[in-house]
């Protein structure tokens, strides 16, 4: 009976059902409780991250992770993204600094899946998605859990589990819930600051929490956060093949015609340019973005009886953010003479002496609202609820120009806005009986993704997006009318010279990144409907079972039915064996299905103008794409779990298969030249399509079910409590092995190089060890992130060159495994207060520098690698009990 209500207490956590009205609340205070050994309160509560409780539950038939508020504030991050990889091996998360929105809202992986595979809930509801769709990849659209303030969270609950039978078609990889605070009386308040080890990086939080008491029966509890995080900068001066700044870095060549250009003059206005727009002593940093970010939550309740709860929470977020993208030199494409309409010649270093670096900036506004009742009548529970969710993102590039505007381009644009919108109904129920509890539900989802056009000057195609735009010149090389006026008033024009500026052709758009002219802006909706059975309970003294089947219909994909079944067996009074088995279904988002993106990229290792299209869309069609299809997926998981005292462990195996996976393909050349082969037919396709400024893009993708995959892993996770007169000791040990191939021929969407990195470029182990020990009033906290080795291989020019890779030579780069240990310790002034100092990565510890060719223009280290790579630091906080 024991187990049938623990499980029971799980999914009635996830999906936001009490079972019992007084333990919701005792939960309300947030005070431990410690009934008898028999009581179902206990039970309830351990799932949701009662004081002392483990860390993973051992009597669940599938793998939970409870995390509580004290694990999370332990954490000198103010971006819960950071907090979940720090508190998580499964859960990755990298730091790309030229990447568009994605250097403001970052994509992560749990499981080795992306995050738009894992369900992320608030209080058991379904979290909205961000409005950014990850350009390459997995083309993720999660949400973004950057906007949720660490001082909002009571706990953290993370399904480590395929559930989308239960949950819905995102809970492929797992399901991670947030249990926001909900005290009735006191509060908290923090204060952090901290710096990098090499200067930079300023980073201040400031956070809080109020509890308020509606009457005798409800609360009120509302937190907010504001951070301000400096840049960084991990870069050396720009040097490559093309254009090197600095004569004393290894790819500087003194016979290079890009030497005429480094004059004193030059090298001080690159200097100037840089400092000025973004504080750097490089033209291109590599690093963490500036950002300034307020978060509001409240989460609010009210008991009309002892089995009738009225329950409301939002949020309100913004954020602000700004970072690089690659440098443009003279005579890049973006920095050439064209002849203006007097016939003279101009060029973009008359506003920019020293080249120029477009600043991007990205402002977030999200918000969410949710409202619901719920209750029991006598074993019957009923959880109604209604949720509306918005999330935007407003972009603005400066310090650059629209080429095809010439002399008369502005330098600062708004190229657009992309924003996501749901709105959700739920009913969840559960009945009681003797020995099971049968749970049922509905809902409807209807979502929305909206692309609003920019500024025209930001799209628009000038002048100059074609050769002689003028006329001045014959087709035979000679002089118009037109021409021969300009000639007469001093004009150098040479209409016999091909390389004359006035066939000089510019790229059209913002630099850097176009804004969505009204061709490409637009909305995308659908909506879905979905209604599920689950049915749990003992079957023996000793065995527990469970089984749950959803049906989901979607406007755009049409139905399909999952299922999931899972079981648990108490093996003896210490030891237990699970394992589960499930289906999943995931419809493409709307955003994924109608994002379009030109921005800069390396798909050869050099900068070029790189276009994402709608896999659906006239364009990507012509260029040999067909529409999506949902993903499908099957779920394993069995483990063992065992408690020995105070000792708690947890061993789980799982193999996730998906079919149909949605990704980017390989970018494919574009070219005018007529001799360029594919890429040239490429381009035909683009202008058969219709695309301004087509001559302009050097490489085009778009996103496709590329292939399938099988992803094997394993999770421990253990802990151990230890007592003694000189205090507590806490000893955590938590470590991933996750591996990611294959199971289908995926070449005709990826080249060599993305097919080899898929599989081996990140590391395939991540484990996290911690020791917490407190005495009298002195805390401290040591912890040990290790990050496993892994492959990236860089094939652009062996391919390019007819050749095959050389696994073992040059095109291949090895990477060390590497450790960074954390440390922190807390004094108790008072009661109430107290006061900490840490450091993050104490020994300064970095990942191997990246060698190989796709990394380049000043970079030092793989920009997507999941380790970090930004160095030590060092950080002090104030917290306020009140």
């Amino acid at each position: 009976m024991k187990r049938k209500k623990l499980s029971a207490a799980i999914y009635a956590s996830f999906a936001g059902i009490s079972l019992s009205m007084a333990a919701v609340s005792d939960v309300y205070s947030q005070e431990t409780v410690v009934p008898d050994a028999e009581s179902d309160a206990v039970e309830r509560i351990a799932v949701v991250g009662a004081r002392g409780a483990p860390r993973s539950v051992t009597s669940s038939p599938v793998p939970v992770d409870v995390l509580t508020a004290d694990d999370v504030s332990a954490v000198a991050f103010s971006d819960m993204n950071d907090v979940m990889k720090t508190l998580v091996p499964s859960y990755t998360l990298g730091r790309q600094p030229i990447a568009d929105g994605a250097a403001f809202i970052r994509p992560a992986s749990l499981r080795g899946l992306p995050t738009d595979k894992t369900l992320v809930l608030v209080n058991s509801k379904r979290r909205h998605r961000s409005a950014l769709v990850e350009v390459g990849g997995s083309g993720t659209q999660g949400p973004d859990l950057a906007m949720i303030p660490t001082a909002a969270i009571g706990s953290v609950e993370v399904l480590r589990d395929g559930a989308a039978a239960q949950y819905g078609s995102d809970a492929i990889a797992g399901v991670i819930n947030f249990q926001l605070k909900n005290n009735t009386e006191g509060g908290m308040f923090t204060a952090e600051w901290g710096q990098y080890y090499e200067g930079d990086g300023d980073g201040l939080t400031i956070s809080g929490n109020k509890g308020f008491s509606l009457g005798e029966d409800g609360f009120v509890s509302i937190s907010a956060e504001y951070s301000d995080n400096d840049a960084t900068n991990r870069a050396v001066q720009y040097c490559t093949a093309a254009f090197c700044l600095d004569s004393s870095l290894p790819n500087y060549d003194a016979d290079a015609a890009y030497n005429d250009y480094l004059t004193p003059e030059f090298l001080a206005a690159a200097d100037e340019m840089a400092n000025s727009t973004q504080g750097a002593d490089v033209v291109q940093p590599w690093g963490a973005p500036n950002s300034e970010a307020t978060r509001v939550f409240i989460n609010a309740g009210y008991m009309f009886s002892d089995a009738v709860e009225l329950y409301a929470f939002g949020n309100y977020s913004e954020k602000d953010a700004d970072s690089t993208f690659y440098y443009r030199y003279p005579g890049n494409g973006t920095i050439e003479d064209i002849r203006l309409e007097d016939g003279s010649v101009w060029n973009p270093l008359s506003f920019f002496p020293g080249g120029f670096t477009p600043r991007f900036f990205g402002s977030i506004t999200d918000y969410s609202m949710v409202g619901g009742v719920k209750g029991m009548i006598d074993a019957f529970g009923y959880d109604i609820s209604g949720r509306y969710g918005y999330d935007e993102i407003d972009y603005t590039i400066s310090n650059t120009i629209n080429p095809s505007l010439g002399d008369a381009s502005p330098t600062a644009f708004r190229p657009g806005l992309l924003s996501n919108e749901e709105t959700h109904f739920q009913a969840d129920f559960t009945y009681d009986f003797a020995s099971y509890v049968f749970a049922f539900g509905l809902s409807y989802l209807d979502e929305g993704y909206d692309i609003e056009g920019g500024e025209e000057s930001s799209f628009v195609a000038g002048n100059y997006s074609v050769a002689d735009p003028w006329g001045f010149c014959n087709a035979d090389g000679t002089s118009s009318a037109e021409g021969l006026n300009v000639i007469a008033n001093g004009s150098s024009l040479d209409c016999a010279n091909p390389d004359d500026p006035v066939y000089q052709i510019m790229g059209v758009g913002a630099n850097g990144f176009p804004g969505y002219s009204p061709e490409f802006a637009g909305t995308y909706e659908r909506d879905s409907y979905a209604a599920y059975i689950d049915l749990s309970g003992d079957i023996t003294d000793d065995l527990f079972g469970q089984a749950a089947l959803r049906y989901e219909d979607y406007s755009d994909f049409g139905s399909e039915l999952v299922y999931k079944i899972a079981g648990f067996y108490q093996l003896n009074d210490e030891v237990g064996l699970r394992a589960s088995y499930g289906t999943g279904f995931r419809a493409p988002t709307p955003g994924q299905q109608g994002t379009t993106n030109v921005s800069t990229r390396l798909p050869n290792g050099f900068p070029v103008a790189t276009g994402l299209f709608p896999a659906g869309g006239e364009i990507a069609q012509a260029l040999g794409a067909s529409n999506l299809d949902p993903e499908k997926s099957s779920n394993i998981t069995f483990g063992v779990t065992a408690d020995y005292g105070a000792l708690n462990i947890t061993l789980d195996y799982y193999r996730i298969a998906l079919e149909d996976r949605l990704y980017a393909i390989s970018t494919l050349d574009v070219s005018a030249d007529e001799s360029a082969g594919d890429a040239y037919q490429n381009y035909l396709a683009l202008v058969d399509a219709g695309v301004v400024g087509a001559e302009s893009i050097g490489g085009v993708l778009y996103f496709q079910n590329a292939f399938d995959t099988v992803t094997e892993g394993v999770d421990l996770v253990a802990n151990y409590l230890m007592e003694s007169e000189y205090g507590s000791t806490t000893l955590t040990a938590s470590v991933n092995y996750n591996k990611s191939e294959f199971d289908s021929d995926p070449s005709e969407y990826l080249n060599a190089e993305d097919m080899y990195d898929f599989e081996n470029g990140t590391p395939e182990t991540r484990g996290i060890f911690s020791i917490k020990h407190a005495y009298e009033a002195f805390q401290v906290l040591a912890r040990l992130s290790y990050y496993g080795e892994y492959e990236n291989v860089d094939a652009v020019t062996t391919l390019a060159q007819g050749n095959q890779i050389d696994w073992n030579n040059t095109d291949l780069q090895k990477f060390g495994s590497e450790w960074m240990f954390d440390l922190e310790g807390t004094y108790h002034i008072s009661e109430n207060l107290s006061l900490s100092a840490g450091v993050r990565n104490l020994f300064d510890n970095y990942p191997d520098k990246t060698n190989l060719a796709d990394s380049c223009c000043g970079q030092i280290y793989r920009a997507d690698s999941i380790v970090d790579w930004q160095g030590g630091y060092y950080y002090t906080k104030l917290v306020a009990n009140f």
